[in-house]
């Protein structure tokens, strides 16, 4: 019969593969943030109203923004329930627990996590591109080809 000390390389494992979900997650937001900023560009240049379609483009650069933090928040709870597994003595009561909420208080905020690196260089550069875009629809003349 297997003892918990047995278990350990599997429960580790377990929690690494959510790590890995959220990476993948926050890496996926990425890419379809760009797809939705050139889909905003398109149909300011050919849409009756690109300004308009611009300041719709500033939504979804928002919203990827807060979802990528709270991809990286969650990963770096489930890194630290990691280290935690890693080091304590199994007990039958958490055997395989995947609950990362009692490490909320030992990572940076959701809000904090909005201006970690990995995160606020990616989608601030996005979102100045879609503000300079923006401006330059809003102040191009109407006439304008």
């Amino acid at each position: 019969m297997a003892t918990d000390k047995d278990d350990l390389p599997k429960h580790l494992e377990f929690i690494l593969d959510v790590v890995e979900r959220h990476a993948h997650n926050s890496f996926v937001l990425k890419g379809w943030s760009v797809t939705l900023v050139a889909a905003v560009f398109l149909l300011a240049v050919r849409g009756a109203e690109p300004a308009l379609a611009m300041a719709a483009g500033l939504l979804p650069s928002l919203t990827f923004w807060a979802l990528d933090a709270y991809y990286l928040r969650q990963e770096r709870m489930f890194r630290a329930l990691y280290n935690h597994v890693r080091k304590a003595e199994p007990s039958p009561d958490n055997r395989f627990s995947l609950d990362a909420r009692s490490f909320a208080d030992e990572v940076p905020s959701w809000f904090r996590t909005l201006g970690a690196t990995p995160v606020l260089w990616f989608h601030a550069a996005v979102l100045a591109v879609v503000v300079v875009a923006l401006a330059f629809f809003s102040l191009r003349p109407p006439d304008a080809p």
